[in-house]
């Protein structure tokens, strides 16, 4: 069974790429929503496994959006991690990949990257 991500990005050619590297491996349903009116109903309809969440959005910064979806009782333990270009690859690391308690990726990031982090968070929240 494949594991239902949810891209939340302005950029639809980085939610088109995204989804699309995420499907070839066979192991993911992908969808995404480009901006994140309405995203609370969106994530409680589609129940994704995991949300990659862009942190620069132009209605809400991608920490109130998670914050919204955590104070969600049926899809707060729904794992959220940030895609951004505003931290780079250095800082993630010297922060362990968090930032407020959810895991950071830096743009751009490899594919192999994106599918291992993916793989290592669903296998911790099953």
């Amino acid at each position: 069974m494949a594991h239902k991500i949810l891209i939340v990005d302005d950029e639809e050619d980085v939610c088109r790429f995204t989804k699309s590297i995420l499907e070839k491996t066979g192991k993911f349903e992908v969808t995404f929503l480009t901006q994140a009116f309405g995203i609370v109903g969106f994530v409680k309809n589609f129940q994704p496994d995991l949300i990659l969440l862009d942190i620069m959005l132009p209605e809400k910064d991608g920490t109130e959006i998670a914050a919204e979806l955590s104070n969600e009782p049926e899809i707060k333990n729904i794992p959220i991690v940030f895609l951004t270009a505003l931290a780079q690859r250095v800082e993630v690391e010297n922060n362990a990949g968090k930032i407020g308690g959810w895991d950071i990726l830096a743009k751009p990031i490899s594919t192999k990257d994106l599918i291992s982090k993916i793989e290592t968070i669903l296998q911790k929240h099953p």
